[in-house]
């Protein structure tokens, strides 16, 4: 079966699509091994010519899964980071999303600085 052209706005205007937009906040599935965290979200542009970064010290566990909550979280605030000397870097003032998100996991977080 062959699909028509669309010659106008009229026939645009009726076609339907799905709502492919994703959630606000992801609902992640704890592990079975989860450590209830007492983190601290900074605010920093020291030594980054200007720029800013979100910290979020304070992690205890694994490499990996200190990489698995900086890759959600970048992943939840579509932007940039790293995993430095046990610290998250997350580029740009993100800090209200990053404690709401963290919470969410069941982490304690406090906001320093700023």
């Amino acid at each position: 079966m062959k699909e028509k052209k669309l010659s106008s706005f009229e026939a645009l205007a009726q076609i339907q699509f799905e709502d492919l937009a994703p959630d606000p906040i992801m609902e992640l599935e704890t592990p079975s091994n989860f450590k209830k965290q007492y983190l601290e979200a900074h605010f920093s542009s020291k030594g980054r010519a200007g720029r800013i970064v979100t910290l979020i010290k304070g992690f205890e566990g694994s490499k990996e899964a200190l990489k698995d909550l900086a890759k959600q979280l970048k992943t939840q605030l579509k932007v940039g980071g790293s995993v430095k000397d046990d610290t998250i870097l997350i580029q740009g003032d993100h800090r209200d999303q990053i404690i709401e998100f963290l919470v969410g996991l069941g982490h304690h977080v406090k906001r320093v600085g700023g």
